[in-house]
Parts: structure tokens; sequence; C-alpha cells
């Protein structure tokens, strides 16, 4: 039926794997050096040596503007997190997204990221899933939670569609409506449809929401959006293609430039992204004090 290898890459089962007891407890240990006692305590602040105003000029260069170009996140995240260092949760699972726990100037945050590297980052059953855990696992032990986004949308296909996507996918959406601890998200380049709505977008609550002059938020690509608003002008131009790449042109030039989101109160603000992690640190202290009180019921009523 499989061991430690299948439930930690197939079935989801198992967040952790190592090779030998050795790694296995101290990596127990630096797990648990994260999280709090308790849910009513906050996690371990630590001393930290890394300058909260540092600037990380290798950041433009590791995210390709071309949004159809990939790139490996963890690298992103590397960049911005104390000295480099975090733990993935579920690394082997679910690949299309991240989920790690990491230190900005000394304070535990939770991280969501896509992996453009696997899937071009798309979301499917189970990255909406393994999301939607830790999500839920940060909010329970007082973690703030930081979304990199950088999606296509949802991984399109039958078996998605009879597996149940709009299901698994509502559960990552109920997840970030139901936290209530500190919520950044970050736009670093595509945010497209329904996917940008789950991964904690404004609109769902997000208590900041920043992208870098990469970012395009949108319903989808403009080659997809172009083919569809202006289809009419197309199909009666006399070179039709000629028509289309002028109207992806004026597409992208009027409603997928770079500050079209912060015009639209999409996005808090377009950010430098060298500057990046002095930005999260300084919004993390700001939102250290928010207090949020979920209404007197039973229980909520999650998507199953």
């Amino acid at each position: 039926l499989g061991g430690a290898d299948v439930h930690a890459e197939t079935s989801g089962v198992c967040h952790f794997a190592y090779d030998d007891e050795e790694t296995c407890i101290a990596e127990v240990r630096y797990l648990l050096s994260l999280l709090p006692q308790n849910n009513r305590e906050y996690p371990p602040h630590v001393p930290c040596a890394d300058p909260q105003t540092r600037r990380s000029a290798m950041l433009p260069d590791l995210v390709p503007a071309d949004g159809n170009r990939p790139y490996d996140m963890a690298k992103v995240i590397e960049e911005i997190v104390d000295d480099g260092e975090y733990l993935e949760v579920h690394e082997r699972w679910a690949r299309n997204i991240v989920c790690a726990l990491a230190r900005l100037d000394g304070r535990v945050v939770g991280i969501v990221a896509n992996q453009p590297q696997t899937l071009a980052g798309v979301l499917d059953i189970e990255a909406s899933e393994k999301a939607a855990r830790f999500v839920q696992m940060c909010d329970a032990f007082n973690i703030p939670i930081v979304t990199f986004l950088d999606v296509p949308g949802f991984l399109p296909g039958v078996d998605q569609e009879h597996g149940g996507i709009i299901r698994h996918g509502a559960k990552l959406l109920y997840a970030y409506c139901n936290a209530t601890v500190p919520r950044i998200s970050l736009i670093l380049r595509k945010a497209y449809g329904g996917a940008y709505i789950v991964m904690d977008s404004q609109s769902i609550g997000a208590d900041l929401t920043f992208a870098w002059p990469t970012n395009e938020i949108a319903v989808m690509g403009a080659e997809g959006a172009a083919n569809v608003v202006f289809r009419r002008q197309i199909a009666a131009a006399e070179d039709p293609e000629a028509m289309r790449a002028r109207m992806v042109k004026e597409y992208r030039a009027e409603l997928m430039h770079p500050y079209y989101a912060a015009e639209r109160g999409l996005v808090d603000d377009v950010i430098d992204p060298a500057g990046t992690r002095e930005v999260l640190i300084t919004s993390l202290a700001m939102l250290r004090t928010k207090h949020a009180d979920l209404p007197s019921r039973k229980h909520g009523n999650p998507p199953q």
C-alpha cells in the first residue's frame, strides 16, 4: 500500500519524510521552534541578525517579466526571509504550490506561494487542499500568513471537473476567509481568474495587498481576452492575425499595465521588488495587534 514516500508524494497524508532518524529528530526540533506552546500564545520571537532593511537586488532577475517563463519560487522565498531559511510543509506533494514556515525579522510567518516551475503554478485539487490545510494550521497557532501570487488560474480538464475542483478550490477560499491572523498578499506576476480571488485577494479580506510592477490582474491573459472581447473586429479584418496582435497590444497597454490594479483599488501599493522584505516586515509590525472576532456559532460549514 505504500510507505513514507508514497504518503509524502502521492496521498498527501505525510507532511515530512526523512531518510534517517537523526535528521527527522533535528527537523522536529526545528518545527517546534517555529510553533507556540499552545493556541493562546504567539510563536517564539528570536533575535535576527538579518537586517530588516536588506534589499534584494536579485529578485527582479529571479522572476522573468515574461509571464510564460517559469522560475523557482523557492529562490524568491529564500531571498526575502531571514537568512534564507524556511521549513517547507508537504514539500513533495502538490508541488505546484509552496507552503512554508519562515521568519521575517525574527517573527514566524506562514508563506503560501504558487510554484511556476510545476504546472505553471496553477491551482488544482491537491494544491487547493494543501494550501487550505496550511492556512488553517497557521490561523490555529497565531501565525501571520503571507501569500505570493503568480497563478494563471485553476487547472482545466475533465479529471479536475469530475474530481470536484470547484468544491476543493472552495476549501482554500473558506480557509482564508475564516482566518483571523494578519494576512498580506503580494502579486509577483500573473493573477488570473477565480484562482486570483481564492489566493487571498483583497476582495476576500486580505489586510494588505501589494504588487510588483510585473503584476497582471485579469480574468485571463491578454491573448485570450483579446480573442473574446475583440472577436468581431478580428473576424472582419482583412488580416486577422495582424488585427489580433494589435488588439492584444492595446488590451495589454490599457488594462494590464503595472498600475492598473492600484488605480482600481485592487492593491494597496505597487512596490519595488528589491524592497519586498522591508515592506513585508513593516506591514506585519503594523498588523501585529490585529484582532478579529468570528461570528458566534457552533462551527462553520466548510466545503467538504
